[in-house]
């Protein structure tokens, strides 16, 4: 197994028809650490691989925007991309891309829950990062220091960490990048939906005439 960024840094440093978007901001929650864990000082990375799920190969690419405090996108999370996933996911037949788009709808959680679930990524893979995404977007409207290790904890990663990871911002430069990829395709709002370079309703018909088209 190659080593995780982190541990390379570490070494180094010793049914909807259509979704209305997030376009603004809200008050954050409380940043401070919870348990044993303090918010210790690490580098950033500044590159890691999209997210992916489903078949990586597959010839068709669902690309989504989201932001984990836009209510909009915990909407869209909860309630159309499940039946994406069973539809067209499971039997392989679209390649699914999470991308980061820190808007901000939260000026700290907007940017701190999307560093935790890269942290995440990186220490446990694109699968156990779709299980903490999901987590995050339940757990949505009550975000804090606690919640985030709780959901560490719930995926099998470590809480500290992880609270660093967001504490930190520690993969700012990797959500930086993907929310620059995001306003160069024109993205203005989240959830946004993108199958085979096209942009397309953030919904579950507009989704799936989308790839049924491009299949």
């Amino acid at each position: 197994m190659e080593p995780t960024r982190r541990a390379v840094l570490a070494g180094v440093g010793a049914g909807l028809t259509g979704l209305a978007g997030c376009t603004g901001n809200a008050t954050p929650g409380d940043g401070n650490a919870v348990g044993d864990c303090t918010i210790e000082s690490e580098p950033t990375v500044s590159d890691l691989p999209t997210p992916v799920a489903g078949n990586p190969d597959a010839d068709v690419t669902v690309m989504i925007f989201e932001d984990y405090a836009c209510p909009h996108c915990r909407t869209y999370h909860l309630e159309v991309f499940p039946t994406i996933a069973e539809e067209y996911l499971a039997p392989g037949l679209v390649r699914y891309e999470h991308h980061d788009l820190p808007i901000p709808v939260d000026e700290r959680w907007s940017w701190w829950v999307a560093s935790a679930a890269r942290g995440v990524q990186d220490t446990l893979g694109d699968q156990v990062f779709f299980e903490f995404a999901g987590l995050a977007f339940e757990r949505q409207r009550d975000l804090s220091m606690e919640t985030v290790a709780e959901m560490a904890e719930a995926v099998g990663a470590d809480p500290c960490a992880i609270q660093t990871d967001a504490g930190n911002e520690s993969y700012r430069p990797v959500l930086e990048a993907d929310r620059e990829r995001g306003q160069e395709l024109g993205v203005s709002g989240t959830p946004s939906a993108f199958v085979s370079g096209e942009s397309v309703p953030a919904s579950l018909d507009g989704l799936r005439s989308a790839i049924e088209a491009a299949l």
